[in-house]
């Protein structure tokens, strides 16, 4: 019933005769249904029993009973309008009841325009308050006095008649009714404001959610993911077959090695043999001029390699081999793998522009918002609150306060920049420290490659190479901001396990230009993604 409830509307319970919806409904024995009374008083007009919908005629009168089950519809249909207030009737007409046109809170009763007559003829009538008829009357008459409710006591905080302020509250502040309630309606124009932010809010949130869904149905991560094992295990049992053939040919180099490594030192053994017998025989010989002219040859080392160039290459181990080779796939997986996250992150792309009124007054703002550069001089602009006063940044103009958004800057040519999101509230004035904890995640780069995330304590970051187009992804709700180097397709930083609390907005600082080192500017990209507007 829940769901029929959702989907009820006034053309499905509608009688065909009077065109409203049904009263007491009865179904014709060819299946079409009226309001009991409109389908008797039809045939009392024509004087035969016909189905006023499809002309069939019926013999004898049908036997009519209300159908129980369309009679819950229409219940449950009523139940979903909004309630209509009920006809305030006069209290003097006597036999037909009229609908009143006013009620007398001195007389406690509501009169029809006849019976008002005297109301508006008599002097002593003409002085009771008429108001708009009400069905509840006792709520604007004093119960203890029986007078009207004129005044409001701001001591006690609710409403008295005159008599009241000559007793209990005689001593009291209090002001006409009226007065009060213009006061209370403008109290009320905030509240209404507020309602209205959170009826936004939640239809924002509606809205987001229904774009997920949507998302989920075209995002084919499902399918990379299993081309992604496909790719490994492919690469796994081709490994499998080309490791006994390159531990073969690792194991012929290693012999072939040792085979020239001992060939040699053999040699080097016999021609230090042959030094041996050349020095023992000279050790006793009784030729004293000979040993005396051939030592100084003697005491020069023989010619001979160094050991330690024999050493035979280590062997790697087929663990170690396999290891090598699945660290290989996996980076390149990997790689894959930061390609499909970026595509998905893609599809949440927002439309980003620089706010002006943020920005600090060294920077230079193209006339569409979209590109930001470090300008020499100082400009005359406002030193307004929003304003970044001493560090050179500017903020975009829309603040995210749910769901998932993305954006692409290129930061091409640049030696100094930093970017990535900031709490709304966070400090703008003054010298600034960039780290969550003050209400900013963003990421640097200083001295043309010098990078680090900003968090808690700065990160040092090793590059594949310098980004030239930088994405940042924001889960709000996740709590994470995520940057991407979008050319080469691969992941720089994420801050996980954020809480925003407040609307975050994208920060963008091309950094101070030095003698014309870092003029280039940062550019906000216009992306023509295919994702769900």
């Amino acid at each position: 019933m829940a769901s029929a409830r959702a989907f009820l509307c006034k053309d499905q319970l509608q009688c065909l005769i009077c065109l409203d919806v049904f009263t007491d409904p009865v179904s014709t024995p060819c299946g079409h249904n009226f309001c009991m009374t409109c389908l008797r008083e039809f045939w009392c007009r024509t004087l035969h029993y016909q189905c006023p919908v499809c002309k069939e005629e019926f013999v004898i009168c049908p036997d009519l009973h209300v159908n129980a089950f369309i009679s819950e519809l229409v219940n449950q249909f009523l139940n979903q309008l909004p309630s209509k207030p009920k006809k305030v009737l006069c209290d003097s007409c006597t036999e037909k009841k009229v609908e009143a046109l006013k009620s007398c809170l001195h007389c406690g009763l509501s009169f029809c325009s006849s019976h008002l007559i005297p109301h508006k003829t008599k002097a002593k009538l003409i002085r009771h308050k008429l108001m708009e008829p009400v069905e509840n009357l006792e709520n604007y008459i004093c119960q203890k006095h029986e007078r009207p409710l004129e005044l409001f006591c701001r001591d006690c905080q609710t409403c008295v008649c005159e008599f009241c302020t000559d007793r209990d509250h005689m001593t009291h502040n209090t002001v006409p009714i009226e007065e009060k309630s213009e006061v209370m309606k403008n109290c009320l124009g905030p509240i209404k404001a507020e309602a209205q932010q959170m009826i936004q809010e939640r239809l924002e949130m509606i809205a987001d959610i229904k774009h997920s869904v949507e998302l989920n149905k075209k995002i084919t991560e499902k399918a990379d993911l299993v081309k992604i094992f496909k790719a490994l295990k492919i690469c796994i049992l081709r490994s499998q077959a080309e490791l006994p053939k390159i531990m073969e040919e690792k194991q012929n180099a290693v012999e072939r090695q040792a085979e020239e490594f001992i060939k040699d030192l053999e040699q080097e053994i016999t021609e230090l043999k042959w030094r041996k017998t050349e020095l023992e025989q000279l050790l006793h010989t009784e030729d004293h001029l000979h040993l005396l002219q051939i030592y100084p040859s003697l005491c020069i080392p023989p010619h001979t390699k160094n050991l330690g160039d024999f050493n035979i290459n280590p062997h790697l181990s087929v663990v170690t081999l396999i290891r090598m080779k699945i660290q290989e796939m996996l980076s390149t997986e990997v790689d894959r793998i930061d390609d499909m996250k970026l595509k998905v992150f893609q599809r949440y792309a927002v439309d980003v522009t620089l706010d002006p009124n943020t920005a600090n007054q060294f920077l230079i703002l193209s006339d569409y918002g979209k590109k930001v550069t470090y300008g020499d001089k100082r400009q005359n602009l406002p030193d307004n609150q929003e304003r970044f006063d001493r560090c050179v940044c500017v903020l975009g103009k829309k603040g995210f306060s749910s769901g998932r958004f993305y954006y692409e800057v290129q930061v091409r040519g640049k030696t100094e920049w930093n970017l990535g999101v900031v709490r709304g509230s966070a400090k703008r004035k003054g010298e600034i420290t960039a780290c969550p904890e003050n209400g900013y995640w963003c990421l640097c780069l200083k001295n043309e490659n010098e990078f680090s995330a900003c968090d808690s304590t700065h990160v040092l970051l090793s590059m594949k190479q310098a980004p030239q187009k930088v994405g940042v992804y924001v889960d709000y709700k996740e709590g994470v901001v995520s940057f991407y180097e979008v050319h080469a397709k691969f992941h720089i930083y994420s801050f996980t396990g954020q809480t925003f609390m407040e609307k975050i907005y994208p920060l963008f600082s091309p950094c101070i230009n030095h003698n014309g080192k870092n003029s280039a500017p940062m550019i906000i990209c216009t992306n023509n993604f295919n994702y769900i507007s």
